[in-house]
Order: structure tokens, then sequence, then C-alpha cells
């Protein structure tokens, strides 16, 4: 079940990447479920992961890699999440990499490992390394598709990125691939996301980059309130591309790569949301008028995490008392609820401390039906806004979750 429209794009290739999918059979047998990404010699890679005490044992090893040596690889399972493994977990990942390593010259540290899928379970070492040849033979420029498909778990759909534009007759290329539908409320990125430029940008520069989108994106959606222990997401730039190479942030050519960098970020992850598991609404939650960032934030997580309001939009209820209920709980200091106005959408529905005397069930009735939502609060007591994006809770969502091991 997935809602809004997200369709995978057309994907334009990034000089400098190959990538292929191939099936290892790892939980279902003739699933491509092995991705294997190859970047051109030169690339600049930062990284940004889960802050999950129990990160899964590749977190581990990426982060320890990327701090010493230039990245040519990457290689991501699904079906499994080699995490809260021990000390197997980490030889078994460290054995993926040494396993391209063999194959292609390259060191063990130059190639990133990701997985995604079942926490607790063995990795399937010698399944995976089984198909590295193959998946080494496959890369191609044009793997994006079966790229994207492959990370996915239970996702419906595949969810991607592509945008091109124009600098001093150079075409400049942004591609992103992410995965996602559950255990989602990102304390850093999303379940693992995966974008790309072939414009050259310092490592630096590209790694605060990675931080400053991330977390106007996959760090403002929640579906269910958990934060995975395998969450990663990449920012590649290869350089490819013959233009200088953008050291700082400043200049049309950062300003233009900045925009689509972070557009490519929102996309991906507003179709994380769409297709969330059993979902059947979209919906955004925006709170101005805040006196600072952390306590807009407070708010509209209190909104976005509810049970009860998650399940009333899933009854197309308009009960709004839980949502001002949410608000009032969020932990916001002083805060004066007769300054707090609430729509639905457009419908005023609470100002004054009370409800608004404009509001009619019938409209509240009106908005709670559509497949996209917005719950819009000021809080009347600042400038500072933020949103976060997230959904209703279904019945499909429990059976998911219930069946997901079987």
């Amino acid at each position: 079940m997935a809602v809004g429209d997200y369709p995978f794009p057309h994907m334009h290739p990034v000089q400098g990447v190959k990538l292929t999918a191939v099936s290892a059979g790892i939980k279902k047998v003739g699933r491509r479920d092995v991705v294997l990404f190859e970047l051109a010699e030169g690339s600049s890679v930062a990284g940004v992961f889960t802050k999950n005490a129990f990160c899964a044992a590749p977190v581990t090893l990426c982060k320890d890699h990327l701090s010493k040596a230039p990245i040519r690889y990457l290689l991501i399972n699904s079906g499994n999440a080699n995490a809260c493994t021990g000390e197997q977990g980490l030889l078994d990942a460290k054995a993926t990499c040494a396993a391209i390593a063999e194959l292609t010259g390259v060191t063990p540290e130059q190639v990133l490992p990701f997985s995604t899928g079942v926490i607790g379970e063995p990795l399937p070492v010698q399944k995976i390394t089984a198909v590295i040849p193959e998946a080494l033979e496959k890369v191609n420029i044009d793997g994006w598709d079966d790229a994207g498909a492959g990370i996915m778990t239970t996702d419906t759909r595949p969810k991607g990125f592509s945008q091109q534009f124009e600098y001093q007759g150079k075409t400049i290329t942004v591609n992103g691939i992410s995965k996602g539908a559950g255990m989602i409320k990102p304390n850093m990125a999303t379940m693992l996301g995966y974008i790309a430029t072939d414009a050259k940008i310092a490592q630096p520069l590209l790694q605060a980059l990675a931080h400053e989108a991330a977390d106007k994106s996959f760090n403002r959606i929640t579906i269910d309130g958990d934060t995975s222990t395998n969450d990663s997401c990449i920012l590649i730039a290869t350089g490819q591309i013959d233009l200088p190479e953008v050291t700082e942030p400043k200049g049309e050519l950062y300003a233009k790569l900045r925009e689509v960098i972070f557009a490519a970020h929102i996309h991906l992850a507003k179709s994380i949301v769409s297709d969330g598991e059993g979902a059947t609404k979209f919906v955004t939650v925006a709170v101005s008028g805040g006196a600072t960032r952390d306590e807009c934030l407070d708010v509209a997580y209190a909104v976005a995490h509810s049970p009860l309001i998650k399940t009333a939009l899933f009854a197309s209820d308009p009960n709004w008392g839980r949502i001002v209920a949410a608000i009032g709980y969020a932990g916001v200091a002083d805060l004066d609820a007769t300054k707090v106005r609430v729509h639905l959408n457009d419908t005023l529905i609470v100002e004054h401390g009370g409800r608004a005397k404009s509001y009619t069930e019938e409209q509240g009735q009106a908005v709670m039906k559509q497949a996209e939502i917005a719950i819009n609060i000021n809080l009347g007591r600042g400038d500072v806004a933020e949103t976060v994006w997230t959904t209703d809770l279904s019945y499909e969502y429990v059976r998911i979750n219930a069946d997901y091991r079987s």
C-alpha cells in the first residue's frame, strides 16, 4: 500500500558510478538482494549514520573505512540486517569487503558494506560472496533501476530521484535511491539512502552537505517512531565532470549543487513516508510561530508519533482534541494555549484556546478523507518553523510487522 504520486523516474547516468543488483537468495530465491556500486577512482564519499547504540556491524565498519581510505565500492544486501550479531557480525561484514578487494585489487578498507532486513540473524556470507563475481561483471552506468529494487525490504515500490542542470556548458547529474517503509524515525538519515553526483566536491564540504541535507529531510520523517540499527545515508561526488572542485560553501556552482542535492534528499524522504507500511495517508505536520527549532520539532513529533492521532487519521475522524492534547504535552515551556492556532489543510479548527467558531465537523471530515493532509500549527510565540512528514497507522501496519519474519 502506498500513497501519493512518487513513480520511479528515468535515471540519468552519473559519470563515475556503475552499479547493479543480483540475486543471492538471502531471504527469497530469485530475488535481487545484493547491490554493488563501483565508483571512479578519486571519488569523494561522505556518510551519515544511525545513532542507535545497537548499531549494526556494517555501520561500525563503514564509519571506520570512511576514515581510512578512498572508497571505490559499496556493497549492499537486503534480507538480513547483520545487526546485534556481536563480534561474528563484524567479522562477517569484513569478509564481504575482503571478497571484493581480492577480486578487484583494492584494499578492504575501500569497500563500504551495508545490510538491511531482520535483526539478530547471522549474515549468510557465503551466499553474498558467491555472487560478487557476477555483480562485478554486470555493473554498468544504467543499473540504477535494478539497484533501487535490490535494496527494498517491506517497501512496495522503489524510490528514486534524478535531475540534471547545466553549468558553464557542462551537464551535471544528481541521482539518488533509498529504501525504507517501517522502523522509520531516523536519528540521522534513513534506513538506506545513496545520492551521487558527477560534480567534484571536496570531502570535508561533502560531509557538511551530507549532514545538513539529512537533517532537513531524512531527520524530518517518521512512520512509527522507531530508529533503525542500520540507518545509513551516503553522499558521493565522483568528480568526473570537467569543472573546478567545489571546496567552499559559496559561489554559483555550490549553490546549485546544494539546491539539487537537498531536493534529492527531500524527495527520497517523502517517498519513504508515502510508502510507509500500511499507510493510507501522507501527513505533513508543519509547526510555525515557534521560539526555537527544538520546540517546533518537539510539537511536530508529539503530533506525528501519537497513536491516537495516527489512528484517527486512518479512520478519517476529525478528532481534533487529540491534536491539541499532543501539542500540550510536547513539553514547550510556558506555552500560551490561547495563542495557538491549528488548521487542517486550510480549515481553521482551533484558536483562542478552543474550537474555532467558524469550524464545523463537516469541514474536518472533508479534509480527513483526503489521502494527503496537512496539520498546520502556529504556536504564536516566535518566527521559527519546522516540518515533519508522517503517516496514519492502519490495520495493515500491524499485519506487516506481525508477519515480517515469516
